[in-house]
């Protein structure tokens, strides 16, 4: 009788720790935030492109410093902009210690985008900011190593005819290539400088 009474108080405590899993807010996170994670994000990998000079880079290029990898096109009426003025405002907050870092702009509009556009652009932001293009396939391997989405869709506003539907985050690698966080490009500069003060 004494084993049935057992059993039933432990099955009613799992029990109840299962609903309150489902019910309460956060309570799977509360219940597992102390438990270590394992693996790592799939973010990143080689690429060669163009620089905005012309010159061909590769990921082994930037290893040794920390990078911000942020993929979009100049002709991007906001989000665009937003993000890279987000970019530039916090790594002149962090003043020297953002020399540890290179902000990247990857182009998903090579077309458009050559090395004459990207150098252009890229003056209206930070001064180290490095405008990255190449042919399409080029561009579409470092996206997919990014794991980046971009569409090209139809736009009658556009002088082109088309614009571009895409991922808008912000990547942090370390100096070794590989991923550390994402930021959003509505990420504001304050924050943005803090998390990455921390990293560095």
């Amino acid at each position: 009788m004494k084993w049935r009474i057992t059993a039933l108080v432990i099955l009613s405590f799992l029990l109840g720790g299962l609903v309150a899993m489902a019910i309460l807010p956060g309570g799977r996170e509360r219940l597992f935030s102390g438990l270590p994670s394992t693996g790592k994000a799939l973010v990143g990998g080689p690429f060669s492109l163009l620089d905005h000079t012309g010159r061909r880079v590769t990921d082994k290029d930037f290893r040794g410093r920390y990078m911000l990898v942020y993929f979009g096109f100049t002709y991007c009426p906001d989000v665009c902009p937003s993000g890279l003025q987000v970019i530039s405002a916090a790594l002149q907050k962090l003043e020297a210690k953002a020399d540890r870092i290179t902000p990247l702009f990857v182009t998903v509009d090579p077309e458009r985008d050559t090395p004459a556009q990207l150098a252009e652009y890229v003056k209206s932001f930070h001064p180290r900011l490095v405008g990255l293009t190449g042919t399409s396939q080029e561009v579409d391997a470092a996206a997919k190593a990014y794991r980046v989405y971009y569409k090209k869709v139809q736009d009658e506003k556009s002088t082109a005819g088309y614009t571009f539907d895409h991922t808008s985050i912000i990547y942090l690698m370390d100096p070794n290539g590989t991923y550390v966080t994402h930021f959003s490009h509505t990420t504001s500069v304050d924050t943005l400088a803090e998390r990455l003060a921390k990293v560095l």
